[in-house]
């Protein structure tokens, strides 16, 4: 038979509220009112949620950057360059984004695939920064809204749709990936910007999305707390 501590939490757990610190625990003890033991679990499903969070950014990331980086190489092959890299027209940030990607891979020593292993190194907070109003004539007209064909009919605003979906869960993959509370979150809102944002790219990316995501059912077993 199942005991329970002081807090009304079961046996065993005692030293977690102290060991994760009551700055941590705050907002969970806010959402349920000073009720520990709702507190934990709720505690507990946010690491859950944070991995299905994970989970769905990851398949939505890889094919975002892809799709932008096949429109990057046919625009420099345009240009008589085989590589993006040297003459993307961006700005000090993103070119330093850039420069440690690349030195990343060259200090593993990597000889082969070296162009897509750059590209995985870009997080996808450079990719969200590629699609800035600033480059809308530079880069988003000429080559990057080719990227997402399924997007909005007028160029200009799917970029906004895209900046705005790629905002979205660049904030949500950075606060699951440090641990962060996202318990207040409407995570199925989350999940339709993932899915919406691979869809522009290909239908069968936005099915793959829907289907394949563990947000949903992550989303449907948030506790109830008071």
């Amino acid at each position: 038979m199942s005991t329970t501590n002081r807090w009304g939490a079961p046996t065993g757990l005692t030293g977690v509220p102290r060991l994760l610190t009551a700055a941590r625990l705050r907002s969970y003890l806010d959402a349920a009112r000073g009720d520990i033991a709702a507190a934990l679990r709720l505690y507990d499903w946010n690491i859950m949620a944070s991995a299905a969070v994970m989970a769905t950014v990851a398949m939505v990331e890889v094919v975002t950057r892809n799709a932008m980086d096949t429109q990057l190489v046919d625009w420099a092959r345009h240009r008589g360059d085989d590589s993006w890299f040297e003459i993307i027209p961006i700005e000090a940030r993103g070119l330093e984004d850039l420069d440690r990607a690349q030195r990343s891979v060259e200090n593993r020593g990597v000889s082969t695939e070296y162009h897509d292993q750059v590209v995985a190194e870009l997080t996808i907070g450079f990719w969200r920064y590629l699609v800035a109003q600033r480059y809308l004539t530079s880069l988003w007209v000429p080559a990057l809204h080719k990227a997402f064909p399924s997007g909005y009919r007028d160029i200009r605003e799917r970029r906004r749709g895209v900046e705005r979906h790629l905002t979205t869960l660049a904030f949500v993959r950075n606060r699951a990936a440090h641990h962060e509370p996202i318990h207040r979150r409407d995570l199925r809102a989350d999940l339709r910007a993932a899915v919406e944002l691979a869809t522009w790219v290909h239908v069968d990316a936005g099915d793959w999305v829907a289907r394949r995501s563990p947000l949903e059912a992550v989303a449907a077993r948030r506790p109830r707390v008071r």
